[in-house]
């Protein structure tokens, strides 16, 4: 049944409510109905605790600089649905994106349907969750639209995530940190552990910096599936970066160097704070992993048109008004040193937290960059309630500007009393409501 895209919005706001199923059994009931999408195309697979999405933006611009047609698919979206699913660097049309949904909400009905008369029980009582659906949504519009590569990014952690119902050729692990830690582990070890299953017989694994320390628990996992092994900046013989020129502005790019497994790519400049370096390195190593050593002047191109939403994005360099969508302390440390390099003086943050997340340990980095803190929430249900996060600034020594019931009022409260910018950041949710208060104010 063909839906509109309203109406596979309202599907998806429907099965939110089935949370995370720690299973492939869902995924993969989904992919049979359909017909095996996931097989007409290559795969890239892509996790880690940060950097995953700027790394899955990267070798997608990489491959479609060489002329490959590719698939992206990323997660969360910032605004729109639509955004998670891009061909060829666009995110796909409405129409398209409600003709995947659409082919993935009859499959999971058809599930239903068969599990109900085998069970005995009423129709509608199997569920599958939102990321399933979107999942097998994506892999349906790549395998409709062609795509040659597709690149997925892992929603958390490796062994039970939707995208694992791939074999992908590429398996990239950017690092491994303590989030989710409900889920995937309490130790760097354990959610190492639960990250590696990306890496399958076929793949070739691609271990970024983040894995220092924890690199043996991948590295055991490749010999037990026979995956050789890429490694980034973790050794004397593994690929490697150096930056020549640090940006020292907003205006100004990264420019580096970098010394892959099959080439030496030099004078590569984006528009990024420095430490999107080692994610460059990262990317250039699974893009050769994928398809052998690159032109280097194409490299240079690709990373010369790069624009990672949602990573330092800056929106208006007059104020200047910058989201980032840092998440976690290790995230929010590394935004810190971002805002020391390229932004004069002290910005005012916009902070939103997940009520899930370390927040004393987010504030903890960001409070030495911050003239002071507007605390706000998103509007997900799971967002920690912006008093409480007020009291977590001020016990960690940093001055609350004010409390914001919304993200949109706490930009315009934190432009009018910002002399050195705005930085709202504390999730993607966080920096999407602040891009999309943007959007329309600029569009007025």
């Amino acid at each position: 049944m063909e839906r509109s895209y309203e109406q596979v919005l309202k599907e998806l706001d429907r099965a939110l409510k089935f949370g995370i199923n720690p299973s492939l059994d869902g995924i993969r009931a989904l992919t049979e109905t359909l017909g095996h999408p996931e097989g007409a195309f290559r795969v890239v697979q892509v996790t880690g605790t940060n950097g995953k999405t700027s790394v899955t933006r990267m070798v997608a611009a990489l491959l479609r600089a060489h002329g490959v047609r590719t698939g992206t698919y990323t997660s969360p979206h910032l605004v729109d649905y639509e955004e998670r699913m891009e061909v060829d660097g666009r995110p796909v049309s409405r129409s398209v994106f409600a003709a995947g949904v659409s082919a993935a909400l009859d499959a999971a009905e058809r599930l239903d349907a068969a599990a109900s008369e085998a069970l005995g029980v009423e129709a509608g009582s199997t569920s599958f969750t939102e990321f399933e659906l979107l999942t097998a949504a994506a892999l349906q519009v790549f395998r409709d639209q062609g795509t040659e590569w597709a690149v997925l990014e892992v929603g958390m952690g490796g062994r039970w995530d939707a995208t694992s119902v791939t074999s992908p050729e590429v398996a990239v692990v950017t690092g491994v940190a303590l989030d989710h830690t409900d889920r995937l582990g309490s130790t760097r070890e354990e959610i190492a552990a639960d990250k590696a299953h990306v890496i399958k017989p076929g793949s070739v694994a691609v271990l970024g910096p983040g894995c220092a320390g924890v690199e043996h628990v991948l590295l055991e996992r490749a010999s037990m599936v026979g995956a050789p092994t890429v490694r980034v900046g973790q050794g004397e013989d593994d690929v490697a970066w150096l930056v020549r020129s640090r940006p020292r502005g907003l205006a100004e790019p990264l420019v580096l160097d970098v010394f892959g497994a099959e080439r030496t790519y030099r004078e590569i400049a984006l528009r990024a704070p420095s430490y999107q370096a080692p994610n460059v390195a990262t990317a250039i190593a699974a893009a050769e992993a994928a398809l052998g050593p690159f032109d280097a002047a194409a490299v240079r191109a690709a990373f010369a048109d790069l624009r990672l939403p949602g990573r330092f994005d800056v929106l208006d360099p007059a104020i200047p008004l910058v989201v980032d969508g840092a998440h976690n302390p290790e995230a929010a440390a590394v935004l810190a040193e971002a805002v020391r390099e390229l932004m004069p003086g002290k910005p005012t943050v916009v902070l939103g937290v997940m009520a899930d997340k370390d927040a004393a340990g987010i504030v903890r980095a960001l409070v030495p960059v911050a003239d002071g803190f507007v605390c706000t929430r998103s509007a997900s249900p799971c967002a920690l309630d912006p008093e409480v996060l007020a009291e977590i600034v001020r016990e960690a020594g940093g001055k609350v500007l004010a409390v914001e019931p919304s993200v949109p009022a706490a930009v315009e409260r934190a432009i009018r009393a910002s002399e050195s910018g705005v930085v709202c950041a504390g999730s993607l949710y966080v920096a999407g409501e602040a891009l999309a208060a943007f959007r329309c104010k600029t569009e007025r």
